[in-house]
Formats: C-alpha cells, structure tokens, sequence
C-alpha cells in the first residue's frame, strides 16, 4: 500500500513540475534557477542525512548516490545562473 502512495506522490511530483515550468517565461529563468539552486541545497543537507543514517547499506548507498547527484546539480546551477547574469553586465 505505501508502494502505490509512494508511486502517486512520485507521478503528482512530476505532472505539476512539468506543468508549472512549461508556462514560465523565458525573462523569469535566471531567478527560477536561483532559487532551485537553493531547494537543491537543502537536497544535499537532506542527503547527507540519508547517507549518514546508520541504516542497511542500501540507505547508505543510496544517500551517498543522492549527495553526488544534488550536488553536481546545485553546481551546475550556480555555473549556469552565473553564465545568465554575465550577459546582463556591462562590457568596460
């Protein structure tokens, strides 16, 4: 039963997701990614939590692969957020 709840929320995530960034505007981009540069953060301190839970070694595992992943998302985030707000600056 908790497999069919899991799966529910897990496919409600991916609908509004799909749905909420389909109809944003391309000049609200670099502020959007701003700020999932920051949920993508606390992605990581979620994580690392996993990770260090003491539990079965598929938990450790999996926080481990969780950690890696989030943080190369919150990277490349902030390269590509950086990459946007260096075409808005002046060239002297």
């Amino acid at each position: 039963m908790e497999a069919i709840y899991l799966s529910f929320i897990l496919m409600l995530a991916i609908f509004l997701g799909f749905e909420l960034i389909a109809k944003v505007p391309s000049t609200l981009h670099t502020p959007l990614m701003s700020g999932s540069n920051a949920i993508s953060g606390i992605t990581v301190v979620g994580a690392i939590s996993a990770a260090n839970s003491g539990s079965p070694d598929l938990a450790v595992w999996l926080g481990t692969g969780a950690v890696a992943l989030a943080t190369i998302n919150v990277v490349g985030g902030y390269m590509v957020t950086d990459r946007m707000l260096a075409m808005f600056k002046k060239k002297g």
